[in-house]
């Protein structure tokens, strides 16, 4: 099914309307689609490199909206949501994490990088989006961690796509799960050396 999904995925990256489709792949997959938006903004690029900057913009803000959307199933569907959470087999930590929230415990802090790597890197983003509903985080800094991370992690994949263009391909299928969970590593202990030299 996976398979079968990321092959349709692929065609509508190719299809007249392929703006079109990314704003729908990219709202979904915050919330319950299981194929990234990488995956049509790659040869989408490779093939309109001019058009690099609308592609990322498309993408960027329909997956932030689609992950507002699976906050507000978190927020609004509890049950179902917990079902979704259950299915990856996180319900106990996700119902500890409700309890313990708060500005004073550093839980708060920690979900926000967590946020912001599951919105840069390979993790399913959709996950943390209905969980940060679910234990009712920060709407607003929710949105600014979504809108940051996804807007750097599309941006790279678009400019790198318009630069490099089949080779980015390949090494994106290859290697990019890889690096994008160590660059956002390394962005996440960047900000928190930045914090406690400011606090």
């Amino acid at each position: 099914m996976f398979k079968e999904l990321y092959q349709k995925s692929l065609k509508l990256a190719a299809h007249k309307s392929s703006k079109f489709f990314l704003a729908i792949v990219s709202f979904t997959e915050s919330s319950f689609f299981p194929i990234p938006p990488d995956v049509m903004i790659i040869p989408m690029v490779v093939a309109k490199k001019n058009d690099y900057i609308k592609i990322f913009l498309i993408a960027t803000l329909f997956s932030v909206f689609g992950g507002l959307f699976g906050y507000f199933i978190g927020s609004l569907f509890t049950d179902k949501a917990i079902i979704l959470i259950e299915f990856y087999g996180y319900e106990e930590q996700v119902l500890v994490l409700k309890n313990q929230l708060s500005y004073k415990s550093g839980i708060f802090s920690t979900w926000l990088g967590i946020l912001f790597l599951a919105g840069f890197t390979p993790l399913p983003f959709k996950l943390f989006t209905i969980t940060s509903g679910l234990i009712n985080f920060n709407i607003f800094i929710f949105f600014l961690t979504c809108l940051i991370a996804r807007s750097l992690r599309f941006f790279i994949v678009a400019f790198l796509s318009a630069k490099f263009g089949k080779t980015f391909s390949l090494f994106m299928k290859k290697k990019g799960a890889k690096w994008f969970s160590i660059i956002g590593i390394i962005i996440v202990i960047i900000a928190v050396i930045i914090y406690f030299f400011y606090n």
